[in-house]
Parts: C-alpha cells; structure tokens; sequence
C-alpha cells in the first residue's frame, strides 16, 4: 500500500476538519429479480432504488414495532419546492 506524498507548498499542510457523514452506507446483495422488482416499484413511485429499500424497511421496522423513536423522517431528495409568490396588487 502507498502513503500519499506529502504536500509541497505550505497552504496544503493545514488538515481540514473530516465531518462523519450524516447517513450510513451498506453494501447489499439482492437476488437480481428481486432487485429489478424493487427497481420497478421505485419507479412507479418515482424515487431511487436506493430510496425504495429504505421506505420498505422503515416500514417494516414501524409495523413490527422496532423502529426507534429518535428516527427522523426520510429526508427529501431533489430540488427545494420554489417559494410562493407574494402579493403585488396591495
């Protein structure tokens, strides 16, 4: 394994605070259809595979009871809605 090369100039020596990322990331084996179900399901639905699983399993953890109270909502992806016009005529 290689160890990075240190920095040349002196404005590259300062480390920047590393932030944990706010969501945990996993690697998942599917069966392939299974998968492509998923996949399908998602579209219909309009979001990512990605965010089709998640839905199916806070949904399942909510019926079975497990889902722990300090979960949030699931975040909103895309664009912001844009802001109400305001009333010009008064």
């Amino acid at each position: 394994m290689r160890r990075p090369r240190a920095a040349t100039c002196p404005q590259h020596r300062v480390a920047l605070p590393v932030t944990p990322p706010e969501r945990k990331q996993v690697l998942l084996r599917l069966d392939p259809a299974v998968y492509e179900a998923v996949a399908r399901w998602a579209s219909d639905e309009l979001r990512s595979a990605n965010a089709q699983i998640e839905f199916i399993l806070r949904r399942a953890l909510s019926d079975a009871g497990r889902l722990p109270g300090s979960v949030g909502p699931i975040p909103r992806r895309g664009r912001p809605p844009r802001a109400a016009p305001e009333d010009e005529g008064e």
